[in-house]
C-alpha cells in the first residue's frame, strides 16, 4: 500500500511553502554538521602535517612531550645510541621552535614555526625541500613555506620576480632579531596556532635562538634499513633506551598529536560539542515539522484507522516522511557546504577538505537525527482515537 499510494509524500509536498521552509531548516543543521566536522578534520591534519611528511620510520620524543607545540627536547646523544643496532641505517635530527617573522612590507610580526634540519640527513618528504637541500648549506639561508597565510608580506611574489628577499626573524619572547635570506620555497601550509613555517640549516635556528644547545633535539627521526621490521626494533630500541624518551611509529606519532588535540585542549572539546549541538538542534527542528505535520492531518490518520489501517502503517509513513526530510535536505545542505568549504579554506589557507568519511558521516547523522524526531513525534499518532475525533 505504502509503494501504490505515496502518502508520505503527498502528506508534505501538499504545504509547498512549508516543505520548503522545513527543508531548509535540515539543510542549515546539514550545513552546519559540515563546518564543524570540515573545522575539526582542518585542526588535526593541520597540527599533524608536519608528522605525516617527515621521512623516517620511527620517531623519538621526549617523555614530557605533549604536542609539537610544546617543544620538549631530550639528549642528541640518544640518536648516537640509536645507531648501534643493527638494522639502523639512518638517524636525523629535528630542531623545532616558535618563532616571530617581521614582516618587511609593514614591520607587522606573525607566529611561524622554525624547523631546524641537518641538510646532509633531509628529514622531510617533500619535494621542494629535497631539491634545496643545496641552499640550506649556506649560512642564514632559509626556506619559506609559500602556502603561509598572507600577513607575512610579498615573500612568495618578490622571491619569483628573482628580487632578493632578507627578512627579520625573532625569538618568540625575544626583542633582537636575525636576519636571513630567502634562498627557496616549498609547501607545507599553516595550522591553528601557527601561520607558516620555515625550514632552515641546525645551525642558523641555534644562531636565532641563542638559548639553545645542539645536544638538545626535538624529534630523532629514525630510518631502518630495507626488510626491518618496524614493531620489532620499535620494542628492541624502547627497552634499550632511558625512560627520558618515547618512541612512536609514525601512525602512533600522529595519533598522539590527535589525541592531544581532541582530548586535551580546550579547541578539541568545543568541536566535538558543537557537532553533538548542531545533532540536538536537528532533532528539535525536526520533530517540530513532523509533529505539526501530524496535529494538521490527524483527522485524516484517524479516518484511515477508523478504515481498519493498523498503527504500523501509519508509523511507516511517519517514518517515511523522516527520511524524506533527511535526504532532500542533505542535497542542498551539500552543495552549500562544498561551497563553503572552498571560501574557509581559501580564507584560512588550511586544509579545510570534503571527503567520503564526512559525506557519509553527517548524511547518517541527518538520518539518524529525523527518526529520532519521528520516533518522539509519534506518540500523539498513536493516541489518536477515531471516536474521540469524530
Amino acid at each position: 500500500m505504502l509503494l501504490k499510494i505515496p502518502l508520505a509524500w503527498l502528506q508534505l509536498a501538499r504545504q509547498k511553502v512549508r516543505f520548503i521552509v522545513a527543508l531548509a531548516g535540515i539543510a542549515f543543521v546539514v550545513v552546519l554538521m559540515f563546518m564543524q566536522l570540515g573545522f575539526q578534520d582542518a585542526l588535526y591534519e593541520s597540527a599533524t602535517q608536519v608528522h605525516q611528511k617527515l621521512k623516517g620510520d620511527l620517531f623519538i620524543i621526549s617523555s614530557q612531550y605533549k604536542s609539537l607545540t610544546s617543544q620538549q627536547s631530550f639528549p642528541r646523544s640518544r640518536l648516537y645510541q640509536v645507531l648501534g643496532f643493527d638494522g639502523v641505517e639512518s638517524i636525523s635530527p629535528l630542531y623545532v621552535q616558535f618563532s616571530k617573522f617581521k614582516n618587511p612590507q609593514n614591520g607587522e610580526k606573525n607566529p611561524i614555526y622554525v624547523l631546524g634540519i641537518d641538510p646532509a640527513f633531509p628529514a622531510f618528504d617533500i619535494p621542494e625541500v629535497t631539491q634545496n637541500l643545496d641552499v640550506l648549506k649556506f649560512p642564514n639561508r632559509v626556506l619559506f613555506d609559500q602556502a603561509s597565510r598572507p600577513e607575512f608580506g610579498p615573500i612568495v611574489e618578490n622571491f619569483r620576480h628573482n628580487e632578493p628577499v632578507s627578512v627579520e626573524i625573532f625569538p618568540y619572547n625575544g626583542t633582537v632579531g636575525y636576519q636571513v635570506n630567502i634562498g627557496g620555497l616549498f609547501t607545507l601550509g599553516p595550522s591553528f596556532g601557527v601561520d607558516g613555517n620555515l625550514i632552515v640549516n641546525y645551525a642558523t635556528i641555534l644562531r636565532i635562538f641563542q638559548d639553545r644547545t645542539p645536544d638538545r633535539i626535538d624529534i630523532g627521526i629514525v630510518t631502518l634499513k630495507p626488510g626491518a621490521d618496524v614493531k620489532q626494533m620499535q620494542a628492541a630500541l624502547s627497552e634499550i633506551l632511558p625512560n627520558d624518551v618515547t618512541v612512536f611509529t609514525r601512525r602512533e606519532y600522529i595519533a598522539f598529536e590527535k589525541d592531544y588535540w581532541s582530548v586535551r585542549t580546550p579547541i578539541g572539546f568545543v568541536f566535538g560539542l558543537m557537532v553533538i549541538m548542531g545533532f540536538i538542534v536537528g532533532v528539535v527542528v525536526v520533530y517540530q515539522i513532523l509533529y505539526s505535520n501530524i496535529s494538521n492531518h490527524l483527522m485524516e490518520y484517524a479516518t484511515l484507522k477508523a478504515m481498519g489501517f493498523k498503527n504500523k502503517y501509519l508509523l511507516d509513513v511517519v517514518f517515511q516522511q523522516a527520511l524524506l526530510l533527511a535526504v532532500l535536505g542533505y542535497i542542498p545542505g551539500l552543495i552549500i557546504s562544498y561551497g563553503l568549504y572552498d571560501v574557509a579554506s581559501n580564507a584560512t589557507q588550511l586544509p579545510v577538505i570534503m571527503s567520503s568519511s564526512k559525506l557519509i558521516a553527517v548524511l547518517v547523522s541527518a538520518t539518524l537525527m529525523c527518526f529520532t524526531s519521528g520516533f518522539f513525534s509519534i506518540g500523539k499518532l498513536r493516541s489518536a482515537d477515531p471516536a474521540d475525533i469524530f
